[in-house]
């Protein structure tokens, strides 16, 4: 029998295909029991363009824990706005397998409201 994490990851394999053969930005979602991160990558070049994540010293400023959907909603503002700054507004979220649910989907609608669109 499979465990949790090798089924998460078949999961994710099957989406970065599919964001593969659009050839366009990827939003990778990572999550902990205590953090979230974000990155922009460029899967053309095997760049990662920026990242956020709840370890950020202004972050953890504005938060007690990062393991919450609060933490997760800053999360997806800071990405957005760091996507405005490199010119990127069209991506592909790639949610790494996990749940679009809970603190994934509080990320994702941060960044949506703050300008990325996917």
């Amino acid at each position: 029998m499979q465990n949790l994490k090798q089924n998460r990851l078949r999961r994710a394999k099957k989406t970065r295909i599919k964001i593969a053969e659009l050839g366009i930005i990827r939003l990778s979602v990572y999550r902990t029991n205590q953090h979230i991160y974000a990155q922009l990558i460029d899967d053309r070049n095997h760049k990662t363009l920026t990242s956020a994540s709840t370890l950020e010293s202004d972050i953890k400023k504005e938060i007690a824990r990062g393991s919450t959907t609060k933490a997760a909603s800053l999360i997806g503002k800071r990405i957005a706005d760091k996507a405005k700054k490199l010119g990127i507004d069209q991506i592909a979220f790639d949610r790494s397998g996990y749940k679009y649910h809970g603190r994934v989907k509080a990320l994702a609608e941060a960044a949506r409201e703050n300008g990325l669109k996917f």
